[in-house]
């Protein structure tokens, strides 16, 4: 008889799968259910076994595969059997993942569970494109919010028209609006924003205006999702950020992961099933 099953909640990054944790790694490695979403990268499915169960539930606007209580129950149904579960999330599973709300239907089914943070596309997508969230003269403080709450009467506007760094996800169906409010609160038109399309991805675009051009912006170009939009000085660090970080990347040298094939990991004396994941190989 298996014993009891573990439920991990991992972020899987804003995109690259280049980013994903070696702690996320390690879990993938030895799942037997993986649950995930739909901006995950296609190559993180194949860390998996061959044989564990993929179960797409992704969410899109008007869309949803499964009702956020159905993939509640599907983890805990899953966990309760005795199976190593991944719950594969973009980004980071606490930062408008609704991770939380998964992990406390766990607990309350008595079902372990362990959250695996992840690289949140609220700071990252900005840096690789040139963007920091702060720096010293220019940002002390940055907010993120989603698209999806910008109606919520309890956002508070007059806090987000004062914060130095504004980041907004999923929230190019709601700029019109943004940028009215940010306006009417003092936001200087001529204040520096920019549009993060497909970040971290191949086909990574940036969109580089103003507040007051914002919206126009978007309209003339048409940005695909997933997309972030930064407002704030820190837009202006962009044009010399983003040239040195181009220029730089055939001369740095990097760490590389080297997975550990599903076959390998079958067949390992050392890893023990629902054991807590150990550690990667890593070579230079």
């Amino acid at each position: 008889m298996r014993g009891a099953g573990i439920v991990y909640l991992v972020g899987a990054g804003p995109g690259d799968p280049e980013l994903l944790t070696v702690r996320g790694l390690r879990c993938l490695q030895q799942a037997d259910v993986l649950v995930y979403d739909r901006l995950v990268a296609p190559e993180l499915l194949d860390e998996a076994p061959e044989e564990a169960l993929r179960i797409d539930v992704g969410k899109e606007a008007g869309h949803h595969r499964c009702r956020q209580e159905e993939i509640n129950a599907l983890l805990v149904r899953h966990a309760q059997a005795g199976k190593v579960v991944v719950r594969l999330k973009g980004g980071d599973p606490f930062v408008f993942g609704r991770g939380a709300e998964e992990a406390l239907a766990c607990a309350a089914a008595g079902v372990d569970w362990e959250v695996v943070p992840g690289v949140t596309s609220a700071t990252s997508v900005p840096a690789r494109a040139g963007i920091p969230v702060t720096h010293r003269g220019l940002a002390t403080s940055f907010a993120v919010v989603t698209g999806h709450c910008l109606g919520d009467d309890r956002v508070d506007w007059g806090a987000l028209a004062r914060i130095d760094t504004l980041l907004i996800l999923m929230g190019l169906a709601r700029l019109g609006e943004v940028t009215d409010r940010l306006l009417a609160l003092g936001r200087p038109a001529e204040m520096p924003a920019a549009v993060v399309s497909q970040g971290t991805l191949p086909g990574e675009r940036v969109v580089v205006t103003t507040l007051g051009g914002l919206a126009a912006a978007v309209a003339r170009e048409r940005p695909a999702s997933p997309a972030l939009v930064v407002v704030g000085e820190v837009v202006r660090l962009r044009e010399e950020l983003g040239s040195l970080y181009t220029r730089s990347i055939p001369a740095r040298k990097r760490w590389a992961i080297r997975p550990t094939s599903s076959r390998e990991t079958a067949a390992s004396p050392t890893v023990i099933p629902h054991q807590r994941p150990a550690a990667p190989r890593c070579v230079r």
